[in-house]
């Protein structure tokens, strides 16, 4: 039986082969843990269809894939022979319910692969294993490897442009080009700068000094994501200061009853997502994506939290978050906090953002600049909260201040838009005081 990586989401078109956690030969159950995914929206262990053994391991560990490609083949007396199985939703026990969960201190990987098998006539690859060259080898296409082979070039020094950061055909030619423009030029621009070229030189004593440190699979998912968010999307950034004393205090007076009644902390984050979510409703262009011929408006309001975890960033979703009271959010918070943490957050749980806060001030940040999650409109961040003097009703008083920043796609907006809309949010938190409800 072929088994094929299983679509997981719309947005999701291809996964990297994390760890295989059986062996080619080996016996496996129904329902046994096969294979670590990482995708860009969650890493995933997936299960077996069937019982039956390994027969062969198709993709490699390390390679990128496309989800309904076919990773492996098992042997079983379930199915007939040369029949292909993707590893659906309901082929999870009721005990699991989940098509994966978080990984936990996953093993850093090799190259990504196209998960192809080029053409390779006459290509050496020296000083590597069998299993190594393939891996290499995966990450061109037929086209990069014959051009590569004709002008005799080493791949390893070409810097790559196209998607997934994988060199492209283009790449060669220009890499073919910009040197023959150097040779062209002789050697006499070379001898007449002798002390640029000596001061530029790597001494080995200086390369003892440095540690090469593999990518794991979700390090390079969020390389990849960053590098997508700040190529394909013009972005613009806005700084506004808030007044946040009446939440401190209303946070502060709540804060032990809270704790008693839920059994969690109240943080200020509940405020901020609150004031967040409804000021979406009132600007709803803040909640849409780029669409190329038009912009695609969201009519659920789907707010994704950055979490920092081992494993590398992650950013899981409270759906409907406007449909939440402030305690409901503190709830769902200290939930998706937690299986962020602990590497038990599902597929369903990182899918279908729509907006995007980060609270960088716990970092003792005071302002910040994020990236877009693409292919969201904006994503805001809220700052460290500081005392200051400032500046109320002609008198100075000390007040907790604290600076909202937000990125935004400017394809789809304007500083009108954007201002409007921080002027909202600014609005309702500074709104929050003695009386402002909690459930």
């Amino acid at each position: 039986m072929k088994i094929q990586l299983p679509q997981v989401g719309e947005s999701v078109t291809e996964g990297i082969i994390g760890k295989w956690l059986k062996e080619v030969g080996s016996k496996v159950e129904k329902f046994d843990p096969l294979v670590e995914i990482v995708t860009d929206k969650v890493a995933m262990e997936l299960p077996s269809p069937v019982t039956g053994i390994l027969k062969e391991i198709i993709a490699l560990e390390g390679e990128t894939v496309p989800m309904g490609a076919v990773i492996a083949d098992i042997e079983s007396d379930e199915q007939d022979s040369g029949k292909t199985a993707s590893i659906e939703h309901s082929s999870f026990p009721n005990s699991l319910g989940t098509t994966g969960v978080l990984l936990k201190n996953t093993a850093p990987v090799g190259p990504t692969g196209s998960g192809g098998q080029p053409n390779t006539d006459g290509l050496v690859v020296e000083k590597l294993p069998k299993r190594d060259q393939i891996k290499t080898l995966a990450r061109f296409s037929p086209a990069v490897l014959r051009l590569a082979q004709e002008h005799d070039i080493d791949l390893s020094l070409i810097t790559a442009t196209g998607r997934n950061n994988r060199i492209t055909r283009k790449d060669v030619q220009s890499f073919i080009d910009s040197n023959f423009r150097s040779s062209s030029q002789g050697n006499s621009a070379f001898e007449s700068i002798p002390e640029i070229a000596q001061s530029t030189s790597i001494s080995t004593s200086e390369l003892k000094d440095e540690q090469r440190v593999p990518l794991s699979p979700i390090r390079k998912m969020i390389a990849s994501n960053m590098v997508k968010s700040a190529n394909l999307i013009p972005q613009a950034w806005s700084l506004v200061e808030v007044d946040v004393s009446g939440m401190v205090s209303r946070r502060q007076a709540i804060r032990e009853e809270f704790k008693q009644r839920e059994g969690i902390n109240i943080t200020y984050l509940p405020f901020v997502i609150n004031a967040v979510a409804e000021s979406l409703k009132e600007h709803p262009l803040l909640n849409s994506s780029w669409g190329e011929d038009s912009i695609v408006m969201k009519r659920q309001i789907n707010i994704g939290v950055a979490i920092a975890t081992k494993a590398g960033l992650v950013v899981p979703v409270i759906h409907d978050a406007d449909t939440l009271s402030v305690a409901g959010l503190a709830r769902s918070l200290e939930d998706i906090s937690t299986r962020s943490r602990e590497g038990d957050l599902t597929v369903d749980d990182v899918r279908n953002g729509t907006f995007t806060v980060n609270n960088t001030g716990v970092l003792g940040s005071v302002a910040s600049q994020p990236l877009v999650n693409y292919p969201q409109a904006a994503i805001m961040t809220t700052e460290a909260i500081v005392k200051r003097p400032v500046i109320v009703e002609d008198a100075i008083a000390i007040r907790s201040i604290m600076n909202i920043c937000l990125s935004f796609d400017h394809r789809i907006m304007d500083g009108q838009e954007v201002g409007e809309f921080n002027t909202a949010v600014k609005r309702r938190l500074e709104a929050v005081g003695g009386n402002t409800p909690v459930y």
